[in-house]
């Protein structure tokens, strides 16, 4: 992750409020090294987030995650059972930042399903709006959620639109075209 330099002083990522049957917490490198290095090797992640790194990198990255304020890796659970890597960051210290609109504490994600046999059967849409919910509760000044899939990840983008999330415009972003996905607060009527 590149941090984006900012100057608002919007806190860092909350980790999100889920309910049962998911549940979350920071990612660690001590517990979770393993589980994410053997997610984020797998081809139908690697392909589109093109971190296979070997552990030492991903111990470094999770460390310095959790030492700032830009993103705060997660891993989140079905059941009991962990499901998915899953990175929440500001969006005004993101690279992002240089390409879209953005208010100080709009909140942003990015999502692997490591196990593909967990993957085609409506999960990771649940999951979404579940993190996107669980993200405006944790933060009463977010006033929306983004992601920004890759053009050529149709599953991904069809997930977070059922998942309740707007198509936006194409992003050309420096490693990939993105297309980006915006939920926003529902407003009493």
């Amino acid at each position: 992750m590149i941090a984006h330099p900012t100057t608002d002083a919007a806190a860092a990522p909350p980790l999100p409020r889920l309910c049962a049957p998911w549940s979350v917490r920071a990612a660690s490198s001590d517990v979770d090294l393993e589980l994410i290095h053997r997610w984020m090797i797998q081809p139908h992640v690697e392909k589109f987030w093109h971190q296979a790194w070997p552990p030492e990198r991903w111990r470094s990255e999770l460390d310095t995650q959790l030492a700032g304020t830009h993103s705060l890796p997660c891993v989140v659970a079905h059941d009991g059972v962990d499901l998915a890597y899953v990175e929440i960051y500001r969006v005004q210290r993101d690279r992002l930042a240089d390409f879209v609109p953005h208010e100080p504490h709009d909140l942003g994600v990015h999502i692997a399903i490591g196990d593909r046999d967990r993957t085609g059967r409506g999960l990771g849409r649940a999951l979404l709006s579940a993190l996107a919910e669980g993200l405006l509760t944790a933060d009463s000044a977010c006033q929306r959620v983004v992601a920004e899939p890759d053009k050529g990840n149709a599953p991904s983008i069809r997930a977070f639109q059922i998942a309740g999330f707007a198509v936006g415009p194409d992003v050309a972003l420096p490693d990939k075209t993105a297309v980006l996905m915006t939920y926003e607060r529902r407003r009493p009527r």
